[in-house]
C-alpha cells in the first residue's frame, strides 16, 4: 500500500513538470540521434539517386520517418521492383510497430488523442527501446515521450537534408559505407534488450539464417529471417517455460 501511494506520488510530480520531463526525454535521446547521423545522410543521397526532387526527397523523410521504410523503398525503387513488392516488404519490416504499440497500450490508452497521435507517430525503434528502460508507472510521461520522440524526429530531418545537399556536392557519396551505421544503430538498440535464453536465440537465429539467405540471394531474406526468428522465439520460450 505505502509502495503504490510513493509511485502515485511520484507520478503526479512527474505529470505535474511537463517542460522538465520533456526536455529530459529530448537529453536522453541525443546519444541514439547522434548514432544515426550517417544513416540520416543515407537516406537523403539514396533519395537523390532514386531519381526524387528535393522537395519530394525531404518530404520522404518529414511524412513517411521510418529510416528502414525508407531505405527499403528507395532501394526496390532503384532496382525496378513493383509496387506490391514494396508495400509487402515495407509491412513486414516495420511490423514491429505492432509489437511496439501492444507494449505501451497501457501507458497510452488512458492519454487523450491529442497526446497519442503525435507519439504514435513519433514512435520507432529508438524511442519505444529508450521507454523500455523507463519506468511506465513512476518514470514514463506523455512529455518524455513526446520530447525524445520530437528530438530524434528533427535530427533525422537535419541528417536527411545533409544527405540531399551532399548527394549533389560530394562524389561517390555510396564509397563511404554509411549504410553500415544501421548494423551499429540496431546492434545498440538490440543488445540492452537481450535478457532471456530465447530471445538471444531468436535473434542468433535471424542473424544467421540472413546471412545465409542473403549468400544464396534469395529474395526477402531478412524479412524471412526475422519473422523465423521470432516463431523460434517463441517456440524457444515455450518449450522452456520462461517466466514473462
Amino acid at each position: 500500500m505505502r509502495k503504490a501511494i510513493v509511485e502515485s506520488s511520484a507520478y503526479n510530480e512527474l505529470q505535474g513538470s511537463p517542460r522538465s520531463s520533456f526536455m529530459r526525454g529530448a537529453v536522453e535521446m541525443l546519444p541514439l540521434c547522434v548514432s544515426v547521423i550517417p544513416w540520416g545522410i543515407l537516406a537523403g543521397s539514396m533519395a537523390i539517386q532514386a531519381g526524387l526532387t528535393f522537395w519530394q526527397s525531404v518530404g520522404m523523410s518529414a511524412i513517411v520517418f521510418a529510416g528502414a521504410a525508407q531505405l527499403v523503398t528507395l532501394g526496390l525503387t532503384m532496382t525496378g521492383a513493383s509496387v506490391l513488392t514494396i508495400i509487402v516488404s515495407v509491412f513486414f519490416i516495420t511490423s514491429q510497430h505492432f509489437i511496439y504499440g501492444l507494449t505501451l497500450r497501457e501507458f497510452v490508452s488512458c492519454l487523450k488523442t491529442k497526446l497519442r497521435l503525435p507519439i504514435g507517430f513519433l514512435l520507432t525503434d529508438e524511442l519505444f527501446a529508450l521507454s523500455e528502460t523507463k519506468n511506465k508507472r513512476t518514470e514514463l510521461t506523455p512529455g518524455y515521450m513526446i520530447g525524445a520522440g520530437l528530438t530524434f524526429y528533427l535530427s533525422w530531418n537535419i541528417f536527411s537534408l545533409m544527405g540531399i545537399v551532399m548527394a549533389s556536392s560530394v562524389p561517390d557519396l555510396d564509397k563511404y559505407h554509411l549504410d553500415y551505421s544501421i548494423v551499429a544503430t540496431f546492434i545498440t538498440i538490440v543488445v540492452p534488450m537481450i535478457k532471456k535464453i530465447s530471445t538471444l536465440a531468436g535473434v542468433g537465429i535471424s542473424l544467421v539464417l540472413s546471412m545465409i539467405l542473403s549468400y544464396c540471394q534469395v529474395e526477402g531474406a531478412i524479412v524471412l529471417a526475422g519473422l523465423t526468428g521470432m516463431f523460434s522465439s517463441v517456440a524457444i520460450s515455450a518449450m522452456i517455460k520462461e517466466k514473462q
